[in-house]
């Protein structure tokens, strides 16, 4: 089997984004949306890199800083009003206005992603099928997939708006969002419901010269996949979890790869560069899925 060589951490298109100004939610150092403020800032954009992991965000800012590159870190919890309408009022103070943003803020269970995973004394934010699955655990994830992507893009739209200059938002999404996922009910309603809101913003936002993406992956390695295998190994030994965990573990890619690597965030990242770039000029609306061919069997 032949390997595809993933796209390398140092690729970048130069001068693309020069004069952008870019606001990044989920920017811990290691996840698609650190990857992206990181590409973003070589690109010549000016990034507001936001997340609630204060040591993994901050390492973020300094990779950038490292290399000449403009970036601000903020900690903010975008499921609370608050913190997502002064999140945009602060990009705006630092770098007088809001040109692009990528939401990608989320979770794959209920539990605090900044804390480290304590399994057996969290059992009612663990994912679980529909007849077992507790409030918390169904509250936590939609607030911290969905709310969280609504009140950051209200915050968002409101400031692009106002400007009358046109913009570009992306949303992670995931296969969850386009199929089913075994066990995980919240995270796939939270998920299908990020397109949804995706797509009706495309609509609205059209006339303003906003244009509105999500993308949709499969395995993905960043931290957040590398805590869910954990939780999936921590299920078997308890011989819980869907038992249609294992129907489908595998994109094509990863299956036809010798490694049977998964995506890397520098190639998530690359598409979504794109799709904020004005070399998506007219794309608007879509759930791209950036699955390695996930979605295609």
């Amino acid at each position: 089997m032949q390997a595809i060589t993933p796209v390398p951490p140092t690729a970048f298109t130069p001068n693309r984004l020069a004069g952008k100004v870019l606001l990044v939610t989920g920017a811990a150092v290691g996840s698609i949306g650190g990857c992206a403020a990181i590409r973003g800032a070589r690109e010549g954009a000016s990034v507001m890199c936001v997340d609630r992991k204060v040591t993994e965000l901050h390492e973020t800012v300094r990779e950038i800083t490292s290399f000449g590159g403009t970036a601000v870190a903020r900690v903010a919890d975008v499921a609370k009003t608050a913190d997502a309408e002064n999140m945009v009022a602060e990009c705006v103070r630092r770098f007088g206005k809001l040109d692009l943003a990528l939401n990608a803020a989320g979770v794959m269970d209920g539990t605090d992603p900044a804390a480290p995973p304590d399994f057996a004394n969290q059992k009612s934010l663990l994912p679980a099928a529909v007849h077992e699955a507790t409030d918390e655990y169904w509250n936590s994830v939609l607030s911290n997939n969905l709310t969280s992507m609504f009140l950051s893009m209200r915050a968002e739209l409101r400031q692009m708006v106002a400007q009358k200059a046109g913009g570009s938002i992306v949303n992670i999404g995931s296969i969850a969002g386009l199929t089913g996922l075994p066990g995980n009910p919240a995270y796939s309603a939270s998920k299908h419901a990020v397109i949804g809101l995706t797509r009706n913003a495309a609509i609205d936002y059209a006339p303003h010269g906003i244009r509105v993406n999500s993308v949709n992956m499969a395995q993905t390695d960043t931290p957040m996949v590398f805590r869910a295998y954990e939780f999936v190994k921590w299920a078997m030994a308890q011989g819980a979890g869907s038992s249609m965990a294992g129907a489908k573990a595998q994109s094509l890619l990863q299956m036809a790869d010798p490694d049977k690597r998964g995506s890397t965030p520098w190639e998530q990242a690359a598409i979504i560069l794109f799709l904020l770039s004005d070399d998506a000029s007219n794309l608007t609306g879509l759930a791209m899925a950036t699955d390695g061919g996930w979605t295609a069997y």
